[in-house]
């Protein structure tokens, strides 16, 4: 076989390779709005951030290993191996992870919280502490306002008789 058509073989290998790893990264951004729910608009910034990267990528590609030159054997060979990832393992490794990952972050707030219950319990026991001291307080300051005032009057009584 020619040295050429060995070179086209590895760049038609490279090309499925870059799609299977486009499609695995993008995965991984499924992964992510599985498990963090994203707006209309978040969405659209993600996929656009996202196929602009693959864009120069695949140009890095192309221009590293023919020059810059399109050859549509390597945008079919990227396909293939979209598809092919996608058909093997692609949805089937999104729902697994997700699923993972929400049952770890479910046993995170689980483990957290228990060991946070009694810095809450202790919180809920200081508030309330300070709620019954803070009308006491208000009652006390009622009270001293009330004897001060008399106070006042009395010596200012005084005063004005003398």
């Amino acid at each position: 076989m020619s040295q050429d058509i060995v070179n086209e073989v590895y760049f038609l290998g490279g090309s499925v390779f870059m799609g299977i790893v486009i499609t695995f990264v993008y995965d991984f951004i499924l992964i992510g709005r599985r498990i963090v729910p994203h707006s209309l608009f978040f969405l659209s910034l993600e996929d656009l951030v996202f196929w602009v990267a693959c864009a120069f990528a695949v140009f890095y590609m192309l221009y590293r290993e023919n020059n810059g030159v399109l050859r549509w054997f390597a945008v079919f060979g990227a396909a293939v191996g979209m598809l092919v990832y996608k058909k093997i393992i692609g949805d089937r490794f999104v729902k697994v992870i997700s699923t993972i990952i929400r049952k770890e972050i479910h046993l995170l707030r689980r483990v957290v919280g228990i060991l946070f219950a009694p810095l809450g319990w202790l919180l809920k026991k200081t508030t309330v502490f300070f709620r019954f001291i803070g009308r006491k307080n208000r009652r006390l300051s009622k009270y001293i306002k009330k004897k001060l005032t008399g106070f006042a009057r009395t010596l200012k009584i005084i005063l004005h008789k003398h």
